[in-house]
């Protein structure tokens, strides 16, 4: 094992180092935040795509169709595969690294599959900083495919620099109930698995959803298109769609990309401030009293906060904020 920092390493593109980068970060290790403190200021070169939508869209085979194009066009990819947690070990449930098996002697590929560890919104709480871990490697692009979601489980939008939304043909109830979720989210729509009945239907129906939206004149609207995923079939005309949206948002990515920083920091300051609460202010089985006196109706939860909150910025805990 070489004696030199594990982020120049992560710098240099060692592939054992990015994997040890990220398993300090899925641990939420000290050391992880550290690395992302001393890679943080060589990140931002690398492009974020998301691939979300529901279960059985054929995600993780578009994604490693995308992959295959993208590293014809020269360029090296991360793939994050995001995968539900088993209830047994807490790791991923059928990586997604199976399905991308002809990449895994490419040296320009690195695929890492992520438990949820019960996080919502389809990724895992870490997927942010996987993603810096990567794009700090020199990765041009990262790949981000979700777990199946849901119409609320948007965090996509807060990670990436474009949101692919996938469905399949016969989908058409189900794109209803998606509306008010993640079909809001989608700057690409895929149909894939076109090849089947009811593909062009389906097509028409996100078509009349959009109807309804009003995008300005120069506004980017989401086009749809077609993909057969097992065959490669429309996956060249995707990723030439993703680089015409990159070209024609290059002025909005700022603030899109501050806009996650802020949606991260935030939720940083809640994990930092309950982290603090628990180890800081309540004592030992004080929570869990308090919950007790909730569900027993002796105090209200906003009174239950506001006393922990009065401690925890008036120094009245067990030890110093």
């Amino acid at each position: 094992m070489s004696g030199r920092p594990l982020s120049e390493r992560v710098l240099e593109g060692d592939p054992r180092a990015i994997a040890r980068a990220i398993s300090l970060i899925e641990d939420e290790s000290p050391a992880g935040a550290d690395l992302i403190r001393r890679i943080f200021l060589q990140t931002g070169r690398a492009y974020l795509i998301g691939v979300t939508g529901p279960p059985g869209a054929g995600k993780s085979t578009l994604v490693d169709r995308m992959t295959a194009e993208i590293r014809r066009r020269g360029q090296t990819v991360g793939v994050v595969a995001v995968d539900p947690t088993s209830p047994y070990s807490g790791g991923a449930i059928l990586g997604d690294r199976v399905r991308m098996q002809a990449h895994a002697g490419d040296a320009g590929v690195f695929i890492r599959s992520m438990a949820t560890r019960g996080h919502l919104g389809g990724l895992a709480r870490a997927t942010s900083e996987v993603a810096l871990v990567l794009d700090a490697s020199g990765k041009d692009v990262v790949l981000i495919e979700t777990v199946g979601v849901g119409q609320d489980e948007v965090d996509i939008v807060r990670t990436a620099d474009v949101s692919i939304v996938t469905m399949v043909p016969g989908a058409g109830d189900e794109v209803q109930a998606l509306k008010a979720g993640i079909m809001e989210i989608a700057d690409i729509f895929v149909v894939n698995k076109a090849d089947r009945e009811g593909a062009d239907r389906t097509i028409g129906t996100i078509e009349a959803m959009l109807s309804l939206e009003h995008f300005d004149q120069g506004t980017w609207r989401p086009p749809i298109l077609k993909t057969e995923a097992t065959t490669g079939r429309g996956v060249p005309e995707l990723i030439e769609t993703i680089d015409r949206f990159r070209t024609s948002t290059a002025d909005a990515q700022g603030s899109r990309r501050r806009a996650r920083a802020e949606w991260r920091v935030r939720e940083l300051l809640g994990q930092r401030f309950l982290q603090h609460v628990e180890r800081n202010v309540l004592g030992a089985g004080e929570f869990e009293q308090t919950l007790d006196r909730i569900a027993e109706r002796h105090i209200d939860p906003y009174t239950a906060v506001d006393e922990i909150f009065r401690r925890s910025v008036g120094g009245g805990g067990n030890g110093k904020w």
